[in-house]
């Protein structure tokens, strides 16, 4: 199974992103914006940065869900 990127999907309709991700567009930009709150809350002394953007982690999250 191909690896699916944020960049690639970001710009489909609300259907198709629903259909890749399980969810929708503005339920995935709240999920987002938590983890990106939790993350800094976790790192505000420092750490090593993500390799990864937040997108991509919970595209990823969600696909193995999927399965």
């Amino acid at each position: 199974m191909k690896k699916m990127k944020f960049n690639h999907i970001k710009n489909k309709s609300a259907g198709i992103f629903r259909r890749l991700t399980g969810v929708k567009r503005t339920t995935f930009d709240k999920m987002t914006e938590i983890l990106n709150e939790a993350y800094k809350n976790k790192h505000k002394k420092g750490g090593r940065p993500h390799s990864l953007i937040m997108e991509d982690c919970l595209l990823m999250a969600l696909e193995y869900l999927r399965i």
